[in-house]
């Protein structure tokens, strides 16, 4: 089988272009550049990739210019080039959010790419479309979109949450299949679980002493147990939970102090900020005197939060080994399945997150970690919770049985070759029998 994928990859570095890069990688790579004689793709899927880069920082990701229309009018003429040198019958497109630049680009490219291929795949990343489609644009915006993207051979989408979206556009059959991720810890069982249960330990014992505990040697729980280290990890922006993470801290320790704990919780934020103005915000907020540690931990913290900037690769790795708890308090208009929730999950970190979108699929209906949206007090009570909360094990189990990077090619190269195979009959209808 031959598959166009019309998709971008990193960098800029986002959820859906890793996904596509790990997607790409598994199924043998780009045709043109990796060809060697007699070596065939593991799933029976020749690729031909044309990545359809249009912004080169994550803050260009969005708007609107006039070189990203003629770069996007260059990439579909290398699909269409792709159709007839290779004999590509089959296209892969990844459809916009509820964004109207997004939403104009998926018309350019179905109104030319479209045409040309047998059989159209949508892979649903994003969510939210079909809502946005009904209450916010116009009729003929809605008219147009579902007359260029209507009645495609196969729509695959992340969750049971994301099936309207599918479903609006009216594909001939959808397929639901979960990401998953090369697992980043395999040294799991060996290295992190013992000092996940050494920390939670000590932390016991730091709660059941008060401030008579005298704490241990921190090399023994590599770091002072009384800091309880919290992680927010994802673009630095309002809607994905960062300033709703600060204000948890903040009611967190204040609580911690008024019961007379000598636990404090510290933050520790990577990512990149899209807008100079939440930068600015963030940068005084955590110079607030509130935010500063008071008493015998200033010897070994200053701030209750630290900005580490973009973290990825190893010292992504390392900040998911060292901290006790991972926030993200999303509720960003396109989140969908967090692949950095999978990643939290592979190091067995304990998590807390919103209801939001496709998240509440990825953990157990009653995990205590999840929070409403815009609720500091929320994360704050969650925060206390996740103090003595034992689930790292849990999590990594649940990590491997359900979102490992081989479930996931297997299951989703099942469901691309879907559109080869012919129908299934229909059932027959019994007739009613007369009375």
């Amino acid at each position: 089988m031959k598959l166009l994928i019309f998709a971008h990859v990193p960098p800029p570095h986002h959820g859906q272009s890793y996904m596509v890069q790990l997607m790409l990688d598994g199924l043998g790579g780009d045709r043109r550049k990796h060809h060697p004689p007699g070596v065939h793709s593991p799933h029976q899927i020749e690729c031909y990739h044309v990545n359809v880069r249009l912004s080169k920082r994550l803050q260009d990701i969005g708007d609107f210019r006039l070189w990203k229309l003629l770069l996007l009018l260059g990439h579909c003429l290398e699909a269409i080039w792709c159709r007839f040198r290779y004999g590509v019958m089959n296209f892969y497109y990844i459809p916009a959010p509820g964004k109207r630049s997004a939403l104009y680009r998926d018309w350019v490219v179905m109104l030319i790419c479209r045409p040309f291929f047998k059989r159209v795949i949508l892979h649903w990343h994003a969510a939210g479309l079909a809502k946005w489609l009904e209450t916010v644009v116009l009729m003929r915006s809605r008219s147009l979109t579902y007359d260029l993207m209507k009645n495609v051979d196969l729509s695959i989408v992340l969750s049971e949450y994301n099936r309207p979206d599918a479903e609006k556009l009216l594909p001939k059959q959808i397929k639901v299949v979960g990401n998953g991720i090369p697992d980043p810890c395999p040294a799991f069982e060996r290295e992190v679980l013992p000092r996940r249960k050494a920390r939670m330990d000590a932390r016991a014992k730091v709660i059941a002493g008060g401030k008579s505990f005298a704490p241990p040697d921190p090399a023994q729980t590599e770091g002072d147990p009384r800091i309880f280290k919290l992680l927010y990890m994802a673009h630095c922006t309002r809607e994905k939970g960062l300033f709703d993470t600060i204000e948890g801290v903040v009611l967190a320790n204040a609580r911690l102090a008024q019961a007379g704990s000598p636990i404090r919780v510290c933050l520790t934020v990577g990512g990149e900020f899209f807008n100079l103005a939440e930068r600015t915000e963030f940068t005084r907020r955590i110079a607030s005197p509130d935010l500063q540690i008071a008493g015998p931990l200033q010897a070994t913290v200053k701030s209750c939060v630290t900005y580490a900037g973009f973290i990825s690769g190893e010292r992504k790795n390392q900040a998911l080994i060292e901290n006790d708890c991972f926030c993200f308090p999303t509720y960003y208009y396109a989140e969908n399945f967090s692949v950095v929730i999978l990643e939290a999950m592979a190091f067995g970190l304990p998590i807390i997150t919103t209801r939001w979108r496709s998240i509440p699929e990825l953990l157990a209906p009653d995990y205590p970690g999840f929070v409403q949206p815009r609720s500091p007090d929320q994360i704050a009570s969650a925060i206390f919770h996740m103090l003595c909360f034992e689930s790292a094990q849990p999590l990594r189990e649940q990590f491997l049985r359900r979102f490992t990077l081989d479930q996931y090619l297997k299951n989703l190269a099942q469901a691309i070759h879907s559109v080869e195979q012919p129908p299934e009959p229909a059932s027959a209808v019994p007739l009613p029998q007369p009375l």
